[in-house]
């Protein structure tokens, strides 16, 4: 599997990973930590060479803005290994600049996870996943409760992440650069 994600700047790394750590050190969770990048995730991709992945990801980024994304709160995806996560709020352009990268890799992947369709997509910024129960999980949003994680973060990348043994390393980071509207890439 390759992830397509945008990792945050040093600022929100610096914080995501704050509170990552704080969770393994008060309840022994770490399984997110198997991507060491803090990130959002754009899409994954169960096919396709990465050597076109990269090239439709480097031109995605030559013609598409920095842009901002807004968090609040928390949120859990449930089940028997809960994930805890940070909420990105879809605002026009992230759900602009999602459904245009999901249109560009659909063009070279038939393979695309499911939760990634545009219209089922819920981004966000891991907090624990892998190793939770619904009790540490519960216990862990008590323990995160006293902020809102009202954050606005700069994008400025689009990079790949490919498994390398228990982890997820980088791939290929492609820098924002375009110029015009915010968050917009014209690759049809």
């Amino acid at each position: 599997m390759v992830a397509i994600v945008s990792l945050l700047d040093q600022e929100h790394s610096d914080k995501l990973n704050g509170l990552i750590f704080s969770l393994e050190r008060e309840f022994g969770i770490r399984g997110v930590q198997m991507t060491p990048y803090p990130h959002i995730t754009w899409l994954t991709v169960n096919d396709g060479s990465l050597h076109n992945l990269q090239e439709t990801l480097g031109h995605a980024a030559g013609i598409c803005c920095k842009f901002k994304i807004y968090t609040t709160g928390l949120g859990i995806f449930p089940g028997e290994k809960p994930v805890l996560y940070i909420p990105v709020l879809r605002t026009p352009s992230v759900n602009q600049f999602h459904s245009q990268l999901h249109k560009a890799v659909c063009l070279i992947s038939q393979e695309i996870g499911q939760h990634y369709h545009p219209g089922l997509w819920m981004p966000h910024l891991s907090l624990a996943l892998g190793d939770t129960t619904p009790e540490i999980v519960a216990q862990a949003v008590l323990f995160l409760n006293r902020e809102s994680y009202s954050w606005q973060v700069e994008l400025d990348n689009l990079t790949l992440l490919t498994r390398h043994g228990d982890l997820f390393l980088k791939d290929g980071v492609f820098k924002l650069v375009g110029v015009g509207e915010k968050g917009t890439i014209k690759l049809s």
